[in-house]
């Protein structure tokens, strides 16, 4: 497996296209790691600092994910580096899609990665260059779809992507509407550690869980969790955190999953952010959801986690370890020996999962279908690591060498 890993990580993208604004200081690069199945799929995201070493990475962690969610294509990935917090951020992003619209219309999909909105910037947007939907190019070279079909197929992905979650099996009952794409990411992540506990032993219920981050993957996670009975003892974004060692009251994890403004945490009973990212890794727990940006969880923070009775990692955020490898860093590794470790091509994989279910020719649009499906992509995903490695560590390893096998 470590051959096959380093051929992988080393093994240069098929395409990079580099792009410079000719307004602002703004760079982007569209990275697809390869056109397997003709086409490739990857979000575009904007970040201040961010690399084209970076947006390859990524692209190569979708082309992994892929082999979860479907549909059998190539990774790809679209980075820009800018300051989302611009005032100049719409120019910048219309000359972006402006350039790489030919590509979206050929044989690459998109969607709205960090600090991208999917309904007022990227479809108005790609509309206004003459795409139907920014899935438009894998339809068109994956699927070869005539008009017909396409049509059908891009009419399922507006339509699903978009539609509101109406059933109060999943969210509760208010006046805040949110899209399936909102929160299905946050729910595959809660449907990981259902499954997991179905599957190797032992019950989520009474568990407890502390969540990094709280936009809409960690907020929706943290709703779903402590729905299911598991016990939230801590919560932390920039803004601050919330600490309770017995647990937050499941009614007060609704109000603040119901109450989060522009992916913040509000709440009268925070800790100031420098306090609690000291005293978070010394809460006891069972649980630990990371689901902010990247790179934030030192091989210390681990230590002190699993000192602290850690037994489980359900990464929502890509590379959620500091470490400079790709996927299985000394840290990665060392949580991946120790502990139970379910890696973000299963878990986060919600979206993915949901846009490549819209494109096929067995749609049904509505929340039962579109729940189930993730849930039953995760549980299939979690079950066949578990045919091929029973005991609860290495089960990241597990995971990626059925994926790089599937790639290769």
């Amino acid at each position: 497996m470590r051959e096959l890993l380093k051929k992988f990580e080393n093994q240069q993208p098929e395409i990079v296209f580099e792009w410079s604004d000719s307004e602002t200081e703004a760079e982007g690069w569209l990275v697809i790691d390869s056109l397997k199945g003709g086409a490739a799929i990857g979000d575009t995201r904007m970040k201040l600092g961010l690399s084209k070493n970076e947006v390859i990475q990524l692209a190569k962690n979708t082309a992994i994910k892929n082999t979860v969610s479907g549909p059998a294509i190539g990774g790809a990935k679209s980075g820009i580096n800018f300051d989302p917090a611009d005032p100049r951020k719409a120019g910048v992003l219309e000359r972006w899609f402006k350039v790489v619209s030919p590509i979206l219309k050929s044989y690459y999909g998109t969607s709205a990665g960090i600090n991208i909105d999917e309904n007022t910037e990227l479809i108005p947007i790609t509309e206004d260059f003459g795409l139907w939907h920014p899935q438009e190019g894998v339809v068109n070279a994956h699927y070869k779809a005539g008009d017909t079909k396409k049509i059908r197929k891009i009419g399922q992905l507006r339509q699903g992507l978009s539609k509101i979650v109406e059933n109060p099996k999943y969210l509760p009952n208010s006046t805040t509407k949110y899209q399936i794409s909102d929160v299905i990411t946050g729910y595959g992540l809660s449907e990981s550690v259902q499954h997991f506990y179905k599957i190797w032993g032992g019950n989520a219920a009474g568990k407890k869980a502390i969540i990094q981050g709280w936009g809409n993957v960690g907020a929706a996670a943290t709703y779903f969790l402590a729905k299911e009975g598991v016990q939230i003892v801590g919560i932390i974004s920039l803004e601050g955190a919330i600490i309770d060692k017995n647990g937050i009251n499941p009614d007060e994890i609704t109000s603040l999953f119901l109450n989060k403004e522009n992916n913040q945490l509000v709440s009268d009973k925070l800790i100031p952010f420098d306090i609690a990212k000291e005293q978070l890794w010394d809460i006891p727990t069972d649980l630990l959801i990371p689901a902010a940006k990247a790179r934030l969880i030192q091989k210390n923070h681990l230590n002190r986690l699993i000192n602290g009775g850690l037994e489980l990692i359900v990464c929502g955020a890509n590379f959620p370890f500091v470490e400079n490898d790709i996927f299985l860093g000394p840290v990665t590794k060392l949580a991946d020996d120790k502990i139970s470790l379910i890696p973000d091509f299963i878990s986060n994989a919600g979206l993915a999962s949901i846009t490549a279910y819209l494109m096929s020719d067995k749609t049904q649009i509505t929340d039962e279908a579109m729940f189930h499906h993730v849930s039953r992509t995760v549980y299939k995903a979690l079950k066949k690591c578990h045919t091929f490695n029973p005991q609860k560590t290495t089960i990241a390893q597990t995971a990626l060498e059925i994926a790089l096998q599937k790639i290769r």
